[in-house]
């Protein structure tokens, strides 16, 4: 048995790179396949548990629910997994302590894994064998700034603005703001977390600039329209009711905490900036995989079986897992909170509920699999904001995300879940790691995984090749 990836890493690259050159690709969706290229091949993990007494971190948000299912429904048990389930203050301690070793492993934000493997930050040799879910997040404007801008918002029939919200109207707020000599300020959770990136998305798409990181620095306010600063979930509301910033992204329940507390208004959720876009991810220390196999396959095994219990029949389990959430020792809000976003709707405001199937989705859509695409998606975010501070070719994209990414743990996981009649043959993707070009981005863009350099091209607002970030702006052709 064994877990170098010198040989497994240089077949996959070829095989992106082939696929590139091919570009025979299928269909579009979150779980579509791509031809051209080998299919990632399951990691023999057969062996007993080498490690039985775990400790895992989470932070309070609704998408931890696959740890607190998996404990609570008796599946890491099942498994022969003692867990521990413990809440983190914020996503730095999370990531300190699984660097450290105090975790064994964590819901993590999907960019930590990546961003510690290529230094960014901190370094350390992270892997992400497990996405946790799609979608889940949102973002929310104090009250002040929606009454500013909700006269010129387009409405339906019904009298209710129309969704998604482009964030070109944001655009007067934000000149005004600056007219007064003002900044505009706005919380996201963690410099390489979604949250950042997607708040990033929206507000560029709507031609304002949310700023620039210089090498080592982790402000990102370089010719910036909107300034962005960090806030842990569970402390945006409070945050934002005392006039430190006039909006932000969070996961739930911290949106609908504020449309609960009166105080802020969610305009759209991350489903329409990106549809489908993946989430958090389980992640742990590389040696910890490679010292405890088959420890990380019970893991995955356990986790993927709360996934699926979370999905099942339509949402079925979902009130049952909004009770477990709100318990104090998990997310510890209100269980009414919870379930405005959780149980297939989303509450904009008091009498504004729209459905919402996609917007928690564990399971369906190919969740849990951790695609290559999906983890150079956050890579290229991070170079079109300079978090990556030099171009780099498209061959590192793939090489980088197939270090942290390993849909061959998360096969053998599932592939013996199918085996004991537990999943379905279905259930489990066949796929070289890449998805097909994904469309259902706010400013209409196409991503394609297998072109990251191409991608970042596209964009009329972030760096393009040759432009490095300086103090004073970006310089380079």
């Amino acid at each position: 048995m064994s877990f170098s990836r010198r040989e497994f890493s240089k077949r996959i690259t070829m095989a992106a790179v082939a696929g590139i050159a091919s570009l025979a690709l299928v269909s579009c969706g979150s779980g579509s396949t791509s031809e051209g290229g080998s299919n990632v091949v399951a990691a023999n993990l057969d062996g007993a548990i080498e490690k039985p007494n775990l400790t895992l971190g989470f932070i309070k948000l609704t998408d931890m629910a696959p740890l607190a299912i998996a404990l609570e429904k008796g599946f890491f048990a099942e498994e022969g997994l003692n867990v521990r389930l413990e809440p983190q203050a914020n996503w730095k301690v999370l990531l300190d302590g699984v660097i450290g070793g105090q975790l064994d492993g964590a819901h993590m934000l999907a960019g930590q894994p990546i961003a510690a493997t290529i230094g960014y930050g901190t370094q350390a040799d992270l892997i992400a064998p497990l996405s946790l879910d799609l979608n889940g997040n949102a973002i929310t404007l104090s009250n002040k700034v929606w009454e500013q801008i909700r006269d010129d918002l387009p409405e339906g029939a019904d009298g209710k603005p129309v969704h998604p919200i482009s964030a070109s109207h944001l655009k007067p707020v934000v000149e005004q703001f600056e007219a007064e000599g003002r900044p505009f300020n706005m919380g996201m959770v963690f410099p390489v977390s979604t949250h950042n990136y997607e708040l990033r998305y929206w507000l560029a798409a709507g031609g304002l600039n949310p700023g620039f990181y210089t090498d080592g620095d982790v402000t990102g306010t370089v010719s910036a329209d909107v300034n962005l600063s960090v806030t842990p979930p569970p402390q945006m509301p409070a945050t934002m009711e005392a006039g430190t910033i006039e909006g932000y992204c969070v996961g739930e329940p911290w949106n609908q905490q504020a449309v609960f507390m009166g105080i802020g208004v969610p305009v759209i959720t991350d489903d329409q900036i990106w549809d489908d876009n993946p989430e958090k991810v389980f992640g742990l220390r590389e040696d910890f995989a490679e010292k405890y196999p088959a420890t990380t396959a019970a893991l995955l095994r356990a986790i993927i079986k709360a996934q699926q219990w979370l999905d099942a029949d339509g949402g079925a389990n979902r009130a049952e897992a909004v009770e477990i959430l709100s318990r104090s020792n998990y997310v510890g809000a209100d269980a009414e909170v919870i379930a405005a976003s959780m149980t297939g709707v989303f509450t904009f405001e008091p009498g504004d509920t729209r459905p919402a199937e996609g917007f928690n989705i564990f399971f369906d859509k190919y969740a849990g699999y951790p695609y290559y695409s999906d983890a150079i998606w956050y890579l290229t975010q991070m170079r079109r904001w300079g978090q990556i501070a030099e171009d780099k070719t498209d061959a590192w994209y793939f090489e980088t995300a197939e270090a942290v990414y390993r849909p061959d743990l998360y096969l053998a996981a599932a592939n013996r879940l199918v085996e004991e009649g537990v999943l379905e043959e279905g259930d489990v993707p066949e796929t070289d790691g890449f998805r097909g070009p994904q469309s259902g981005f706010i400013d209409g863009i196409t991503y394609n995984g297998r072109q990251p350099n191409n991608y970042l091209s596209m964009f009329n607002i972030g760096l393009q090749q040759g432009q490095r970030v300086t103090a004073s702006g970006v310089t380079g052709s």
